[in-house]
């Protein structure tokens, strides 16, 4: 057995089974519209921002621990996974105990959810329980999301929309088109991870009878896609430049660029296989880059 395979343990095993290179996709949402709200009305709820940061973090480990098991239970994480280790498919952990373990994350964001619903009232109960039964659907259930052409809308829906109008919701009690914008600006580009996660298993997952995008578009409609996911975000800059006082600030998130243009050229040129698992954290860290030169440009432009 390597050293890569070896039996993690304790904490290692847990942060190992939560996927931290993508946990950041639930933050920087919310700290883009925190940044927002603060430059359209002057003002922010700091304790509230940093608890809806801490609930996305929750329900976003819940999801992927839930995934880790459920994927395992229905032998889709056999000998020819070209992802990451998983560490129920690796015997690291029960499905059982990580199922548990999804529960307690779950149960904590919810907790949370009650005090963001006491100050935010029910639109942000009403999102809170929909992004954690949307978090148990996407592996759970007769038909996952993840098995279906709406993988990418969920992600867009709740890593974008649904986290940057919520957030605007609580600072300010109302929802802005711009906060509207920037979510879905945020989703795209977190869409575009999982669109490499899907070309990289596109061959296992048609033959495992999954209808991703992947699979329906095939492997140039799917270097397309993911084109349009990294590359819409940055026109709708200018969109949401238009929307907010001194937007012109905005423009230095566009630094992103030729990051984008390289992770387009990389992936048309890789066959479907482990380097994948590169390029995904890499688009995930440009969607970081590209959240906080936005931030930058929100509050230390102003």
């Amino acid at each position: 057995m390597t050293a890569l395979a070896a039996a993690p343990a304790g904490a290692r095993l847990w942060l190992l089974a939560v996927r931290p290179g993508t946990l950041s996709l639930s933050v920087v949402p919310v700290l883009a519209a925190t940044a927002l709200a603060w430059a359209e009305a002057g003002r922010i709820d700091g304790l509230a921002a940093l608890v809806a940061m801490l609930s996305a973090l929750l329900i976003q480990a819940g999801t992927n621990l839930h995934n880790d098991a459920a994927d395992c239970l229905r032998g889709n994480d056999g000998a020819e996974r070209l992802g990451p280790l998983r560490v129920t498919a690796q015997g690291w952990a029960s499905p059982a105990r990580v199922i548990n373990a999804s529960r307690v994350a779950f149960g904590l964001a919810a907790a949370l959810g009650v005090w963001l619903a006491w100050v935010g009232g029910w639109p942000i109960l009403a999102l809170g329980a929909a992004s954690i039964i949307a978090g148990w659907a996407y592996s759970g259930g007769p038909n996952p999301i993840a098995h279906t052409p709406l993988g990418e809308v969920f992600v867009v829906a709740f890593f974008g929309l649904g986290a940057t109008c919520g957030t605007t919701w609580l600072h300010l009690g109302a929802l802005t088109p711009a906060s509207a914008v920037l979510g879905l600006a945020l989703g795209l580009q977190a869409a575009a991870v999982l669109a490499v996660n899907n070309i990289r298993d596109v061959e296992t997952d048609r033959r495992a009878g999954r209808r991703t995008l992947a699979v329906l578009l095939g492997r140039p409609g799917a270097d397309r896609l993911f084109a349009a996911l990294v590359l819409a975000p940055l026109g709708l800059l200018a969109v949401l430049a238009t929307l907010i006082p001194n937007g012109w600030r905005l423009a230095l998130a566009a630094l992103v660029l030729p990051e984008a243009l390289r992770l387009i050229r990389t992936l048309s040129r890789l066959p479907p296989g482990p380097h994948h698992n590169i390029l995904l954290k890499q688009t995930a860290r440009m969607e970081v880059a590209f959240a906080v030169l936005i931030v930058a440009g929100l509050v230390f432009l102003k």
